[in-house]
Parts: structure tokens; sequence; C-alpha cells
């Protein structure tokens, strides 16, 4: 406290301590203390309750300073009045954030359905019943992609050719239904009773494309028109050419219908029937 204070609130408490408003309760209790401190100067501690009176003043003192603080004007107020009650008064603004979220999310789900169902439209002209039932496929399945069932549909026609020439049923039976598998393991046994060997190259496949479709809950199947190049001669046990020219590639145009349970996990398709277009 400086000089000038003490002074003036010593002079304010000489004429009426009461009265002096414009000094703090702590500012008029240090004078108090301080003024008892010259009193016990006075009496040169003599006085034990004098003592013991100036002891609670600071004491007193202390514990006013420490509660009540000091109070400059810049403190922040304990509360801000408006911020709930602006929360209250505008709750649109929360939904407006809302809205334009679950418009982006729609839109994102649009884009996302469109490129969903692009390689079927590719493939297939939208509307038509072909891209119809992939897309049935597709709901089905997400996993379908149209390019790889067809990559897949190429491998298997070469390997199906090959094999049946060559008389190779075990490598048939993974790939055929138990009827085409049936049909096909009677030629090949009716040949080696004839004694008649084929003689087979696979030169390749020209094109290959889903021709048709058919989805329900139990089975998927989808038919492939391929056209090929193939080299093919059958000798007797004589070796005598019986059929075809070993030395001629041959056009060949087969329609070949796939089938996969829908219900299993295998994802393997197997080849259920069988036609030639020449």
């Amino acid at each position: 406290m400086h000089i000038v204070t003490i002074r003036a609130l010593s002079n304010c408490l000489t004429t009426d301590y009461i009265h002096c408003r414009k000094y703090s309760a702590p500012e008029r209790l240090s004078l108090l203390a301080y003024k008892n401190w010259s009193m016990l100067y006075d009496m040169e501690f003599g006085d034990l309750t004098t003592l013991i009176t100036i002891g609670i003043a600071v004491f007193i003192f202390i514990r006013l300073r420490s509660v009540l603080g000091k109070r400059t004007g810049h403190q922040n107020p304990p509360i801000k009045p408006y911020s709930k009650k602006q929360d209250k008064e505008n709750p649109a603004s929360n939904d407006n954030v809302v809205t334009l979220s679950n418009r982006r999310k729609s839109v994102d789900q649009d884009e996302a359905d469109l490129d969903e169902y692009s390689e079927i439209d590719k493939i297939a002209e939208n509307g038509s019943q072909l891209n119809i039932e992939l897309r049935e496929l597709k709901d089905v399945d997400s996993s379908f992609s149209p390019e790889k069932f067809l990559q897949g549909s190429k491998m298997a026609y070469e390997m199906i050719v090959t094999a049946f020439a060559d008389g190779d049923k075990k490598t048939l039976k993974n790939l055929l239904s138990r009827e085409v598998f049936d049909g096909f393991a009677s030629v090949i046994k009716q040949r080696q009773e004839e004694g008649l060997v084929v003689q087979s190259t696979f030169v390749g496949v020209d094109n290959a494309k889903i021709n048709a479709a058919e989805t329900n809950k139990k089975s998927a199947n989808l038919t492939v028109r391929f056209v090929s190049q193939i080299i093919t001669a059958t000798y007797d046990k004589d070796e005598n050419l019986v059929e075809g020219d070993s030395k001629e590639i041959v056009e060949v145009i087969d329609l070949w219908t796939f089938s996969r349970d829908m219900r299993s996990r295998d994802p393997n398709w197997k080849l259920v029937a069988t036609e030639s277009e020449t």
C-alpha cells in the first residue's frame, strides 16, 4: 500500500471509520492492523490482549483477500448468456448442414450406382432384356463382373475343347454339369471303341459375348456366343483321315450356357448346355 493511501485511510479511520465507504474492506483492515502494530511498538509489547487482536485482524485480512481477490474490471463474465439461447432460437442452422450432407450422399450414391452398372451397360443396351437380367445378377452378387466372366469363360472354352479332343475326362468333370459330362464321356467312349483318334489344335477365340441371361434366387445362367479358330482332324485305327483337315483352320461358332448355384459359396461356373451354329 502506498504512503498516500495509508495516510488517507488513517485520517478517515481517525474521524469516522464506518463511513469511509470509498476504501475496500481489506484496505480498512490492513490499516487497522498497521495502527495496531504501531500501538504495539508504543506499548513495547506489554499488552497481550492487543497482540492477540492484531493477530486476528491480520488473519481476517489475509482470508478476505484470498476469497474476494482484487477486482480489476477486465474479468470475463462467468457464463455466456447468449450461447445456448442462440442455439435454441436457431435450430434450423444445424438442419441446413444435415440437409446438404444428405444431398451430397444422395449424389454420391447415384454416381456409385452408375459405376456399378457401367460394365453391364457397355455390353448390353440399357433397358434391354439382357441388361435387366445382368443388373439383377449384379444385385444378387455384387462381385459379378461381365468382363471377368467373359475372360474366365474363354479360358474354360479352350480347356473344354482341348480336353474333349484328348479324351481327358478328369478335366471335363470339373468344368461340366453332370448331364453335359455324361454326354461328352459317352462320345469319348464311342471313339475309343471305334479306334478313332482326334488331333486338334486350338488357335484361339476371336470373339466372345454374352448372348442371354437368366437369373433367379436359385441359379444364374449366362449364354455365351463363341467365335473361335480350330484345326481338327479325326483318324481311324489305320491312320486314315475320317473327318476334318489337319492343315485347315476352321471357324467354329458355339453357343454355350454356363450356370452357377447362387445359394452356394462356390463362385465357379459350369457348362450346362451346348449348341453349335456351324
